[in-house]
């Protein structure tokens, strides 16, 4: 079992940036691909970022390859999502999120963290 805590979403201006923390509980955080996804208002959960677990190999949606970028501690079982050049369209909950296989990471994660809030005003 694996519990993940996001932290870290707040209220910035276009442009701005944030970072999002998501701690992991248990002694396996290396063997587990880590990814962030997010849900705007009215539109379905979508896939953001994701890294692998211990070699460090990431993948970025189109819309966000550039601005974000995923990284992880392993000793502190902790990934984070550095967001900068934000825009409004960026505005959503953001869910981290754990599974064994990097293949699958991206389409059925195991584990989800409880979200964070980010909100980008125009």
């Amino acid at each position: 079992q694996v519990q993940l805590v996001d932290t870290g979403g707040g209220l910035v201006q276009a442009g701005g940036s944030l970072r999002l923390s998501c701690a992991a509980s248990g002694r396996t955080f290396s063997r587990y691909s880590m990814g962030w996804f997010r849900q705007a208002p009215g539109k379905e959960r979508e896939f953001v970022a994701a890294i692998s677990g211990s070699v460090g190999i990431t993948r970025y949606a189109d819309s966000v390859k550039g601005r974000f970028t995923i990284s992880r501690d392993n000793a502190k079982n902790t990934v984070y999502l550095q967001m900068n050049s934000l825009k409004p369209e960026d505005t959503a909950v953001y869910y981290c999120a754990a599974e064994r296989s990097f293949v699958k990471i991206a389409a059925s994660p195991e584990y989800w963290g409880q979200g964070t809030q980010v909100t980008v005003s125009s």
